[in-house]
């Protein structure tokens, strides 16, 4: 009884090791997103301000780049989303653990938040 509840403790490492290298590198691809919308705000910017006929019309394609990149954005927050709820789904259903009483038989005890 005591291994089910060190691979409970094991598995629960897993799972929290796991999530947090999926947050980092979602938020890795985030930010170098960000970073690439940063440089292409600014080269619109510069190409607004030149009304240089020729830098108007290339504003058009980095515009269309900066909207796709705002929609890769999105979509990396919503797997983020997605995986950090099925993460919270595992992990509440691994604290449902066996918990010895004091007549040394092994019961269930369920954590819910707030309790």
């Amino acid at each position: 009884m005591e291994d089910d509840l060190f691979s409970g403790i094991a598995n629960d490492e897993q799972i929290e090791s796991k999530v947090v290298k999926t947050f980092q590198k979602s938020f890795g691809q985030v930010q170098n997103i960000l970073d690439q919308n940063r440089l292409l705000i600014n080269e619109i910017n510069q190409n607004h301000e030149s009304k240089i006929p020729d830098n108007l019309t290339r504003n058009v394609g980095l515009i269309r780049e900066l909207n796709n990149n705002i929609r890769r954005v999105v979509d990396l927050y919503a797997d983020l989303s997605s995986s950090f709820t099925k993460s919270m789904e595992a992990s509440s259903e691994g604290e449902s653990a066996g918990v010895t009483k004091s007549d040394g038989r092994v019961g269930q005890k369920r954590f819910r938040p707030g309790n």
